[in-house]
């Protein structure tokens, strides 16, 4: 199975729609393109303390079996600290797009068993890095969850100009990130 219909599949198991829809209406849904390199290690991580870096792990219970752990200091704005997943490939006006990460608790703060990442979202890979969609209060305990966003682009935009950010900085806590994509459904209702 290629890294295009693994992530497919998991990203948007079966919509309800589809389901409820006999199947002589159904129509075939295309794959989707993925934008962006999925992998955890391509993970853009920034703002942590004097110049931190995340830390690789392995673990069976996720998709790819890796993540990575991000030990975040709390305090200030939750985008102070986040991770960024860049576009590359360009979008078209209208295409629908979703982005799809797994993440995990693993140290709450104060011994807190939940945590709380602050928004999911495609957005302008430059200032003002404006939202086009986003996912806001995505609660995480020690258990894999995955979480997911879907919109539709407003304009045309390059490669590049576009990417999935996570904004992360809601307490002093530690988080693992698994795979980020980006699925490019192009121009369906």
């Amino acid at each position: 199975m290629s890294i295009r219909a693994a992530l497919a599949i998991a990203a948007l198991a079966a919509p309800v729609a589809i389901l409820a829809t006999p199947l002589i209406a159904q129509t075939a849904v295309s794959e989707p393109d993925v934008l962006n390199n999925p992998n955890p290690d391509a993970l853009q991580v920034y703002g942590l303390p004097g110049g931190a870096k995340p830390k690789s792990i392995k673990d069976e219970k996720v998709q790819f079996g890796k993540a990575i752990r991000i030990e975040l200091p709390g305090g200030g704005n939750p985008w102070s600290v986040g991770v960024n997943s860049p576009l590359l490939k360009p979008v078209k006006k209208g295409d629908k797009i979703t982005v799809a990460f797994y993440a995990r608790l693993e140290k709450g703060a104060d011994g807190a068993t939940t945590g709380r990442i602050h928004a999911m979202q495609l957005q302008l890979s430059a200032a003002p890095y404006t939202a086009l969609f986003a996912k806001q209060n995505l609660d995480i305990d020690g258990t894999w969850k995955f979480f997911h966003v879907t919109g539709k682009a407003d304009r045309d935009y390059a490669k590049g100009e576009l990417s999935a950010a996570l904004h992360v900085n809601t307490a002093k806590q530690t988080i693992d990130i698994g795979a980020v994509a980006v699925l490019n459904y192009g121009q369906v209702p």
